[in-house]
């Protein structure tokens, strides 16, 4: 099984708007981001560490301008923080290994998913097609992955 960590190779490949939202906690700008059209089956890996967060089988349009999810792909790869800045209280999303700042998580999901939307930078995030999953290491993920397209 792989091990995942904060890479400083990785950090220092980052992009400013990607070292921004994962190091300094920013969020992009909705409906900017790479990855919220994207329908392809596969995962979703954190940028800094590699760790695998969601799947494409768990992400829906939500409207919101961000990637949604409706629950991560391994839970214990993704922590959930109070997080009280700017005049409000969410509960932030953030990577378990690599510690980057990912999003935000909401109570107003699909009911019959979970009711959870995972609210996700598509700048946290290097999207690992189906077919490279095995190749890159992530064939233990493949039974999640369905051809959403």
């Amino acid at each position: 099984m792989a091990t995942y960590h904060k890479d400083p190779d990785a950090i220092a490949a980052l992009d400013p708007e990607q070292y921004r939202v994962t190091q300094q906690n920013g969020t992009e700008r909705p409906g900017s981001g790479a990855y919220l059209g994207n329908k392809e089956p596969g995962i979703y890996v954190d940028i800094v560490s590699g760790e695998p967060l969601f799947a494409s089988s768990d992400k829906y349009e939500s409207g919101c301008g961000w990637p949604s999810f409706v629950k991560p792909l391994e839970p214990a790869h993704v922590q959930e923080l109070r997080d009280m800045t700017h005049g409000m209280i969410r509960t932030e999303v953030r990577s378990a290994h690599g510690d980057s700042h990912l999003g935000h998580v909401f109570p107003d999901g699909p009911a019959d998913r979970g009711g959870l939307r995972y609210c996700i930078n598509s700048a946290a995030l290097r999207f690992v097609h189906r077919d490279d999953m095995e190749a890159e290491g992530y064939g233990a993920w493949l039974d999640q992955v369905e051809d959403v397209a």
